[in-house]
């Protein structure tokens, strides 16, 4: 019943209630990564006349994070590869980078030295501000 709740109620926590619905009628599994996420393209490839190509998605598993997508997903979700990962041996190059959250907004977001937020001591002034004082 949450699920059922969530689904209904929320858009960022997975899928709603319309999506489930367009997926299990309009949508092809393709496959799924490592984070959970699932992959579908529009059954019989049928190029889709308001997006002008095949209609791919992704169903989340959990919060909605686009980040969480890995690159060779990503890149057949926009169309640049056509095969997807699940149907080739994908190997990520060496400068594709693992998934690293997106902290901001969180109490572990990075806050550099001399933020108002950051601990500890502000760095001490250079010297080099003067202050305005009107009338001179």
């Amino acid at each position: 019943m949450k699920e059922f709740l969530t689904q209904f109620f929320t858009w960022w926590n997975g899928q709603t209630l319309g999506t489930r619905f367009y997926t299990w009628r309009f949508g092809q599994f393709v496959g799924e990564d490592e984070f959970g996420n699932r992959y579908y393209r529009a059954k019989g490839h049928v190029i889709d006349p308001s997006v002008g190509a095949e209609r791919r998605w992704v169903i989340y598993n959990g919060l909605i994070d686009a980040s969480r997508v890995p690159p060779g997903w990503r890149a057949w979700l926009s169309h640049n590869s056509d095969i997807p990962p699940s149907e080739e041996t994908y190997t990520p190059r060496e400068w594709e980078k693992p998934y690293v959250p997106n902290m901001t907004g969180t109490p572990h977001a990075y806050r550099p030295r001399g933020s108002q937020l950051a601990t500890g001591e502000r760095p001490a002034a250079t010297g080099d501000y003067v202050p305005w004082t009107p009338g001179e």
